[in-house]
């Protein structure tokens, strides 16, 4: 919105060609995200309290939980404005990789929001059945995942692409497309919801994962940059660096009040979203193994309950003293805190990792 304001005065008067500057946009994209979660913050938590929306813990998790009853939960609805209102201020509006990217966070969100409702609001504790939550996340992946395939003006935005090798890239027809793209959004949307069980832990490698696809959407929307550095050019993917920037400066702002000992919780109406919307920017810029190396803490959490459930159904034993695995080392003995910062860590190496992939080929 503001950038077309300013792509309007520019003819005019010159100070407002440099908002054409794609990455100048990045940056206030960042600073009005973050600026709108710090403003918007305290009156959301206080709402949420006096509404009782409130965190129910598990009775079987560790004991180091109970005082987080009652912790507002939804704030994630938080980080979904934040970014909604700072990209529309600041990207080109006439992009299309930018509206499927805002659809299914907006969209996955909404599920979480109704999963949220009926858990805290209603009192369900099952919140929305299982096969229902699944059949609305696909049916917006596979959604998705159709529009992203069948809107592609260049052989490259359907190509798969092999890290560390210039030369590979495998051409997917439609139905293989169409299943990476939905299991990546679907997948991820997940992946951090299972993640999203100590404060600020999920929120943080998602913030660092969103920089690092935001470096992979600017320069795959360059032609000379991506020739260069030998990876898929994607016409128009460069706007995804306002929007990744806008999840970052969202994720920091929420962070702020989600930090140890966190005033409020992201709920699934938050960790759904921003996972949907990695999955999504992953596969528009043609980086899916990239980013899933990147949000190895994410798979990790994911496989660690898929391991946990297969073990005990199949020999009656568990793998881990508890799943997701952050609890199984929290009952190890490890302070909250400790187990949170090595896990921003460990996905700070792995983004590096990620990165280092632009130009080890």
């Amino acid at each position: 919105m503001l950038y077309w304001i300013a792509k309007l005065l520019a003819p005019h008067f010159g100070v407002f060609r440099v908002f054409s500057y794609l990455t100048l946009r990045a940056i206030l994209a960042v600073i009005s995200a973050l600026a709108l979660s710090l403003l918007v913050g305290p009156a959301m938590i206080a709402r949420l309290s006096r509404y009782q929306i409130g965190q129910v813990v598990r009775e079987e998790g560790p004991r180091s939980h109970l005082p987080k009853a009652g912790t507002p939960t939804m704030g994630g609805a938080l980080i979904i404005v934040a970014i909604v209102v700072s990209t529309l201020l600041w990207v080109d509006l006439r992009d299309r990789f930018i509206w499927v990217t805002l659809a299914v966070t907006v969209g996955f969100g909404v599920i979480g929001f109704y999963d949220d409702y009926l858990k805290l609001v209603v009192g369900n504790s099952r919140g929305l059945a299982a096969r229902w939550k699944y059949f609305w996340q696909s049916l917006l992946g596979l959604g998705a995942a159709i529009f992203l395939y069948r809107s592609a003006h260049a052989p490259a935005e359907t190509d798969f692409f092999v890290p560390f090798v210039k030369s590979i890239s495998v051409p997917l027809g439609a139905a293989s497309f169409i299943t990476v793209a939905y299991f990546m959004i679907v997948g991820m949307s997940n992946a951090v919801n299972l993640t999203d069980g100590l404060d600020g832990l999920a929120i943080m490698p998602a913030v660092l994962v969103a920089g690092a696809l935001g470096v992979f959407a600017y320069a795959s929307g360059n032609e000379i940059f991506a020739r260069y550095l030998a990876i898929p050019a994607i016409p128009q993917a460069g706007e995804l660096l306002v929007l990744c920037s806008a999840l970052g400066g969202a994720g920091l702002g929420f962070l702020w009040f989600n930090s140890y000992p966190a005033q409020v919780f992201m709920g699934d109406i938050g960790a759904l979203a921003l996972g949907a919307a990695l999955g999504v920017i992953a596969v528009i810029v043609r980086q899916e193994i990239v980013a899933l190396v990147m949000s190895g803490i994410f798979v990790i959490e994911t496989a660690s309950v898929i391991l946990q459930v297969s073990s005990y159904k199949l020999t009656g034993r568990r793998i881990f003293r508890m799943a997701p695995i952050h609890h199984h080392f929290e009952l190890q003995g490890w302070a909250e805190p400790k187990v949170i910062v090595r896990f921003w860590i460990i996905t700070l190496l792995l983004v590096l990792a990620g990165l280092s992939t632009l130009k080890l080929r």
